[in-house]
């Protein structure tokens, strides 16, 4: 025979019912009513390519003063990549101080930094082949100057105490919880000096490092690696093998850099979440290469939306962009343009050139690409 709640028991099983309620509602939301497990959330990311910077460039950006300045670089970019919630990008060189100097072994002047920062990137990635190149000092001297700056990083440590602490990266941006994970295959035959550390391409780290990640209850996890051939068009068996192998252990999102030139791209598995992005390669965002296809790169664009603690993939994309040196363009520095700038904004020379680049790399996405179109 069924009888009535008594008052006291009433209201424990009401007290229990809120309680569950609260713990489960979205991360990142405001309140505490359980309206908000309906409340709906947007995410936009970007990530761009290698961030270069050669000895043209440095030349190019002096002032004659001992200063540098690169406003002119990313002027006309700068609104795509602020227009994103979290902007990423791979900074391929060290912050090594003076002399300034490009390939093979980089150090770039300070400003390149603020630039960077300025252009609307967020997050900037060090973990590449190029993070030793001015040794322990570069290492150490790049982590201090971005900490000074408070610009979020990851994939180099000075020791192993401040990676525990930090990595898995976690950012927590309109609600979301986004990891990040970058690693390198390599350093260029450059030792890690102790007790500095590098995020190399290690499995067994880095299934370590995704099981904690996991731990953080992100929405999204990324893993940006550094890997690949140079200049190949097309992904090598490893980073096919790689990419499998990360969306396996649990990440959703993997894109590459290093090659120099662009690489095809994939949205795997459309019917779980709106589907997994690989992006093999994004090329060159700035550099002073001048080989077929490096003279430019892409950005890519992944749209989120979360509903009651459920994250959908719900749009994904590509930009590219051309790099105009001051060789062609007669103009003091060099300039990465959007490739569909206008004509009218360009000389011959530098028309020439910016229409073989998107020709040639839209004709290997028209052909390759899988289920990743231009951004319009």
């Amino acid at each position: 025979m069924k009888k009535l709640l008594s008052t006291t028991m009433f209201m424990a099983v009401l007290a229990m019912a809120y309680a569950c309620n609260t713990n489960a509602r979205p991360q990142g939301g405001a309140g505490g009513s359980v309206e908000e497990d309906s409340a709906e959330y947007t995410l936009s990311i970007l990530v761009a390519g290698d961030l270069m910077q050669h000895q043209g460039q440095i030349n190019a950006a002096h002032n004659g003063d001992g200063t540098y300045s690169y406003d002119e670089t990313f002027k006309y970019v700068k609104e795509e990549v602020s227009s994103a919630d979290l902007a990423v990008a791979n900074f391929e060189v060290t912050l090594g101080g003076k002399p300034y100097k490009g390939y093979p072994c980089f150090s770039a002047p300070d400003e390149y930094l603020k630039a960077s920062v300025d252009a609307g990137f967020d997050v900037l990635l060090t973990a590449n082949n190029h993070c030793l190149d001015s040794r322990q000092k570069g290492l150490e001297r790049t982590i201090d100057m971005m900490d000074k700056n408070g610009v979020l990083h990851l994939g180099t440590y000075k020791n192993k105490a401040e990676r525990d602490k930090s990595y898995p990266f976690i950012i927590e941006r309109n609600g979301f919880r986004v990891v990040i994970l970058n690693f390198t295959y390599g350093t260029n035959g450059i030792r890690v000096q102790a007790p500095n550390v590098v995020n190399y391409m290690d499995t067994t780290e880095i299934a370590r490092d995704i099981k904690k990640a996991k731990t953080m209850k992100p929405d999204i996890i990324i893993a940006i690696p550094h890997w690949g051939i140079e200049y190949m068009l097309q992904p090598d068996r490893q980073q096919q093998d790689m990419a499998a192998w990360l969306l396996n252990k649990g990440v959703d999102h993997v894109i590459g850099a290093h090659p120099h030139v662009l690489q095809p791209m994939e949205l795997r598995n459309k019917e779980r979440r709106g589907g997994n992005m690989v992006a093999y390669s994004l090329g060159n965002y700035v550099s002073n290469m001048t080989r077929t296809n490096t003279d430019g790169g892409a950005m890519v664009r992944l749209d989120f939306k979360k509903r009651g603690g459920g994250v959908t993939l719900e749009d994904c994309g590509y930009s590219l962009v051309w790099v105009s040196r001051p060789a062609i363009s007669g103009h003091k520095n060099f300039r990465i343009y959007p490739v569909h700038i206008p004509d009218s904004m360009l000389n011959s020379a530098e028309r020439g050139k910016r229409n073989l680049f998107y020709k040639n790399m839209k004709a290997l996405f028209d052909k390759y690409n899988k289920g990743v179109g231009e951004l319009k």
